[in-house]
């Protein structure tokens, strides 16, 4: 039995895609509200929330493997009850910032959930992503009602990357061999700025969207109004006032794992342009 946890996300709804497809089983999915989810056929829906300790246990029952992300709820306790369950392997998403921006605060809370993880005394996989495609959806409002998109950092290129390319990751740890023990580093297959990203999703719409650079500190207070300041501090050091070469570069791991290249920007632009008209 595999648990999905955050399976209505961008990574765990494509995992549930590629586990479903390829046939794995039995699959699991965790979700707060089943009455409202969509998921594949054959795929069990379970209700619980990471904040109630007492629902994980029917969860878990019987579950040998576990999709987790990080710092989704107290991962102590998660982890914790996984392994009173008997959970065997845990595939962990983590982030790049561990090991391109350590001194940040949220790269060291997934620093220490790694840590937990593995003196855990149950197989591990951590994943640690870069930049993910789908935070573009930040700007699905301005851009459905054809106003300017704003964004600091307008020329630096990252290399981000498709959830769905993460998803098949996850899948291949949880279903193949050769994969317990191996932190993986997963970039998409090229750099691609924010100007760059309006582009893309532009031409999928079919009309221009205009594009306006913005400086860091008007940027920051709108995503410490959301995200807080902490959060907001460590996004605008990662995608412009902090950049390294570690975190520019351009990995393979996504092809050298799963046999097939990473989808670049614009393919999730052509999947997702939906959510921008």
């Amino acid at each position: 039995m595999i648990l999905v946890t955050g399976a209505t996300g961008n990574i765990g709804s494509a995992l549930l895609r590629e586990l479903h497809a390829r046939g794995a089983g039995p699959v699991r999915a965790l979700t707060r509200d089943a009455s409202r989810a969509a998921f594949p056929e054959r795929v069990e829906a379970v209700e619980g929330d990471f904040a109630v300790a007492q629902t994980l246990k029917p969860a878990l029952d019987g579950v040998r493997s576990l999709f987790l992300p990080s710092r989704t709820g107290p991962d102590a306790d998660i982890l914790t009850a996984a392994r009173r369950a008997g959970v065997e392997h845990v595939v962990l998403v983590s982030s790049i910032t561990v090991q391109t921006h350590p001194h940040l605060g949220p790269a060291d809370e997934n620093l220490t959930v790694e840590g937990l993880l593995k003196d855990s005394g149950m197989d591990w996989t951590v994943l640690r992503p870069t930049q993910f495609a789908s935070n573009a959806l930040m700007w699905a409002g301005p851009i459905r009602d054809r106003v300017a998109v704003r964004a600091p950092y307008a020329d630096t290129g990252l290399p981000t990357i498709h959830p769905a390319d993460i998803a098949s990751v996850a899948r291949a740890a949880l279903t193949e061999p050769g994969h317990r023990g191996r932190t993986y580093a997963l970039t998409g297959p090229e750099r691609v700025t924010a100007r760059q990203q309006v582009e893309a999703i532009a031409a999928e719409l079919g009309r221009d969207v205009p594009f306006i650079e913005i400086g860091r500190q008007e940027a920051r207070g709108p995503m410490a109004a959301v995200f807080g300041e902490e959060a907001a501090d460590a996004v605008l050091d990662v995608t412009g006032g902090d950049v390294n070469d570690e975190l520019l570069a351009v990995r393979d791991t996504v092809s050298r794992v799963t046999g097939s290249p990473a989808r670049p920007f614009r393919q999730w632009a052509a999947e997702n342009a939906h959510r921008f008209r």
